[in-house]
């Protein structure tokens, strides 16, 4: 990859996007279009359809129709194995092109989007391929004239609602295992993010995909999210994104078909820095990543930043001076650390935080305003607030953006304590020389995900699940495959 070749993509047009239907590129039923506007400059980058009701539920019955008749799910495991992989290879062999499309539509730096986007979707893709044909029915330990046979059904139809920060991503996490259990999916891609995404599913069907196996439907989640929700015929939910998105996505279920749904809904992860931590320069540098990246618009960012008082003020420091020596700006710049915000309606709540915050008594470290206007484009510096009590918004409520937010802690109880002081538990970090405190915290801070001495970077080997108001179930790793199986008990008497 080198500038050159990103420019050169950077400049061809983006053709309208339409539907993904049951094989077909389909415009809405009523003709409708949505704007896509660029948050690199504010400007139309291309249009997409505005989905309806009728699109949705058109999408739901050709998967339905596709899983009934059985042309994917009959097909034997090294069948479907095969077009899985050969699936994964275009996504690689078109990472770049794919990668500067999704950095044109939601802005994230395109160094941090090569890996964490087409990188990462080929190989989530790829595991699945390589899993689906050593998943394994069980035998009962049952008396001898009785034989007990558990086998793994697949679930039938899944909707897959993705946000926009990272689609390709954590697309390819609901659709790697979904597909490779045989299922269908009909997917729902964010309004503000779905370019790369949509192209990734065409990449689906080149790579043989049946017709009606995979479904993509644009639009907005009060209109198609809301039918899909509601939907009869769908089986299975997965949904990425915000609190109140899943709570409606619950009560529709319960409203329809009690369908089950399976929600990762963020978090206020923290990051506690003890004295003893190996490397606090270290620290320090990962802990300004960890929430600065990709604008901070991250689930499992670090927006919590607990430190040990006795140097609290030198981390704070050395955090600053990390953060400082971050670039932000054009995201399809190779010399960019930290691109743009996804949108101008995401820019203005993190600002509005900010103001928030130093109105509850938090004081600026750094940042707290929006930077290159100029631009026309959705810019803002990196934040860090101290001061931050146990019940200050900027404590309980996600951000989703660049603002980190300390808060100084003095005994390791209290650490504890001040971690677990908000509804969410989706991932934390704890730094430290101490292998009895390491475990200690591993066991105390109650999330999903609690890195030790590192913050990111878990790969497709474990899962990623919270819990709390941060969500249910896991992607990644083998046990998400179990969200799109059934299980079905044989009882046979010999």
């Amino acid at each position: 990859m080198d500038q050159q070749q990103i420019d050169t993509f950077r400049a061809q047009p983006v053709s309208a996007f339409s539907h993904l239907i049951d094989g077909k590129h389909v415009p809405a039923s009523d003709g409708g279009t949505m704007d896509i506007i660029s948050p690199i400059n504010g400007q139309v980058l291309t249009t997409t359809a505005k989905g309806t009701t009728a699109d949705m539920e058109a999408a739901i019955a050709s998967a339905r129709a596709a899983f009934e008749d059985g042309r994917w799910a009959g097909q034997p495991p090294a069948a479907r194995k095969k077009v899985l992989l050969k699936w994964a290879d275009l996504i690689e062999a078109n990472a770049l092109e794919l990668a500067v499309l999704g950095v044109r539509d939601n802005g994230t730096e395109i160094g941090m989007a090569i890996k964490a986007e087409p990188g990462s979707a080929a190989g989530t893709i790829r595991y699945y391929a390589e899993a689906l044909d050593k998943i394994y029915g069980e035998i009962a330990p049952t008396s001898s004239d009785i034989l007990g046979m558990i086998h793994k059904e697949p679930v039938g139809v899944v909707g897959a609602i993705i946000p926009w920060n990272f689609p390709m991503m954590i697309g390819a996490w609901k659709l790697g295992p979904a597909l490779a259990m045989g299922n269908s999916v009909v997917l729902k891609p964010s309004e503000t993010a779905s370019l790369s995404l949509m192209r990734m599913c065409e990449l689906a069907l080149e790579a043989g995909l049946p017709s009606g196996v995979l479904n993509a439907v644009t639009g907005e989640g009060k209109v198609v999210g809301e039918a899909m929700g509601l939907s009869m015929d769908v089986d299975v939910i997965v949904f990425t994104g915000s609190g109140g998105t899943g709570r409606r996505l619950m009560e529709y279920a319960a409203r329809s078909n009690m369908k089950r749904v399976y929600l990762e809904l963020g978090g206020k992860s923290p990051n506690i820095v003890f004295a003893d931590a190996p490397n606090l320069d270290e620290a320090a540098q990962v802990a300004a990543g960890g929430i600065f990246r990709n604008s901070g618009q991250v689930c499992v960012a670090g927006s919590r930043l607990l430190v040990e008082a006795s140097i609290h003020d030198d981390f704070v420091a050395a955090v600053a001076k990390a953060a400082a020596q971050m670039r932000v700006g054009d995201p399809l710049s190779m010399e960019t650390h930290i691109g743009a915000v996804n949108s101008e309606v995401q820019l203005k709540a993190n600002l509005r935080f900010v103001k928030t915050a130093t109105s509850e008594g938090g004081k600026i470290a750094l940042g707290g305003t929006q930077i290159l206007q100029e631009t026309g484009g959705y810019y803002m510096e990196p934040t860090i607030v101290t001061g931050v009590t146990r019940d200050a918004t900027l404590t309980q409520k996600e951000v989703f953006g660049p603002v980190l937010g300390v808060t100084p802690f003095e005994t390791e109880a209290k650490a504890i304590a001040l971690a677990n002081a908000t509804v969410y538990g989706l991932a934390g970090a704890a730094w430290t020389s101490n292998l009895g405190r390491a475990h200690r915290m591993i066991r105390g801070v109650r999330t999903g995900v609690m890195h030790i001495n590192t913050y990111g970077g878990a790969d497709g080997t474990v899962p990623l699940g919270g819990v709390g108001q941060s969500g249910n179930g896991s992607d990644k790793s083998l046990h998400a495959i179990e969200k799109y199986v059934s299980l079905k008990t044989a009882w046979i008497k010999l």
